[in-house]
C-alpha cells in the first residue's frame, strides 16, 4: 500500500486488540515485527492519538495505517489465493444454519479445521477464500478431529468468537452430542456414564495419541440406539472436551469407533463413523444428521427420543 489509509472499525471487528486488527487488515506478507514498529514509532494512530498495541478497539474507532511496501520476491496475495483455490478445489463449505454473528457448518469427514503439514485444504482455508472481503474473517470457535464429521460453529464477529470461546471453556454451559458406530455388541442396555483420566502419549511420527490411566478427568454419557452382535450405534453426550476423548474412552472398553484405525478399529470404506450431530447453546440449538450410507445409514426415527 503506497499511501496512508484511515480505517473505520466495524461492528464485527470491535473488541479486538489493535495488533490483531492490523494483522488482519494489512497484507499477510507484512511481519508482526514491522507492525509493532509502526505502533511504537507512532505511525499507527487511533482516533488521531498514539496508542499501545494491545488496546481494545471500539466500533467506529478510526485507525491510521501508514504506507508500506512488501517484499516483491515473496508470493503475492493473489498468488497465495491461487494456491489456496487450487488446494481447496473451489469446494464450498456446507452452511446448515446462520444466526447473529454465527455460521453453523456441516464439516465433512476428512477435512481438517486448520491446515497442516502436507495439507493446505482446511475449513479455515476455505473460509478465507469464500469471505475474502469480510471485515472479520469467519473463525472456527472450536475444533473437530479431521476424520470426525458434523457441526462446527464459526464466528463472523470478534465479539461472538469471544462469547463462544467462553462457552466452550465452561463445560457445563453447552451440550455437545455425537453419534458413533462402534465395533462389537454394546453390553449396557441403558444410559451409562463413562469416567476416565486421559493423558498424551509420546507422539509417534508427529501424530498425537491419547491414553487412559492418569491425566485430565474425562466424562461422557452413552446411550445405545441400535445394538447387533457385530456393531452398535451409540449416542454420546460430552461433559468434558478432551482431545480424542470419545475415541479413547470407547476403544479402551473394547468398542473402538468403526473406521478409527488409530485406536484399534479395522479400516472402513466410509471412514471413521463419529459425527457431531447436535450442539445446544444457552439460547439456541443446532442439529445436523450424518450422511452415512448403508449399512450405517441413520434415520431420524432412531434419534427422535434423545
Amino acid at each position: 500500500m503506497g499511501q496512508v489509509e484511515f480505517v473505520v472499525v466495524t461492528p464485527e471487528e470491535a473488541g479486538q486488540k489493535l495488533l490483531q486488527f492490523l494483522q488482519r487488515r494489512v497484507d499477510k506478507e507484512v511481519p508482526k515485527s514491522a507492525i509493532m514498529r509502526w505502533i511504537r514509532t507512532g505511525q499507527v494512530r487511533l482516533n488521531k492519538g498514539r496508542v499501545k498495541p494491545f488496546v481494545r478497539l471500539k466500533q467506529d474507532d478510526i485507525v491510521r495505517i501508514p504506507p508500506y511496501t512488501v517484499d516483491e520476491s515473496a508470493p503475492s496475495s493473489e498468488q497465495k489465493k491461487e494456491q489456496e483455490d487450487s488446494a481447496s478445489n473451489n469446494i464450498a463449505l456446507n452452511i446448515v444454519n446462520e444466526s447473529d454473528g454465527l455460521l453453523v457448518l456441516h464439516k465433512p469427514a476428512g477435512l481438517p479445521v486448520q491446515p497442516g503439514t502436507g495439507h493446505q485444504d482446511a475449513v479455515t482455508t476455505r473460509l478465507k477464500i469464500q469471505y475474502v472481503d469480510a471485515p472479520f474473517c469467519p473463525t472456527p470457535a472450536h475444533r473437530l478431529d479431521k476424520n470426525t464429521s458434523g457441526l462446527l460453529l464459526v464466528a463472523t464477529s470478534y465479539t461472538r468468537l469471544q462469547e463462544l470461546h467462553k462457552l466452550f471453556r465452561n463445560e457445563h454451559a453447552l451440550g455437545k452430542h455425537y453419534l458413533a458406530w462402534v465395533e462389537g455388541r454394546w453390553e449396557h442396555p441403558e444410559t451409562v456414564q463413562l469416567y476416565d483420566q486421559l493423558s498424551k502419549q509420546a507422539q509417534v511420527d508427529g501424530k498425537e495419541r491419547m491414553e487412559t490411566g492418569d491425566g485430565k478427568e474425562s466424562l461422557c454419557t452413552v446411550t445405545p440406539l441400535l445394538v447387533t452382535n457385530k456393531k452398535s450405534l451409540l449416542h454420546i453426550s460430552l461433559q468434558t472436551g478432551r482431545t480424542h476423548q470419545i475415541r479413547v474412552q470407547l476403544s479402551s472398553r473394547n468398542h473402538p469407533i468403526i473406521g478409527d484405525t488409530k485406536y484399534g478399529a479395522s479400516p472402513n470404506p466410509q471412514g471413521m463413523l463419529l459425527h457431531a450431530w447436535r450442539i445446544i447453546l444457552p439460547t439456541e440449538s443446532f442439529v445436523c444428521m450424518p450422511t452415512w450410507k448403508s449399512p450405517f445409514f441413520v434415520g431420524n426415527e432412531l434419534v427422535e427420543t434423545i
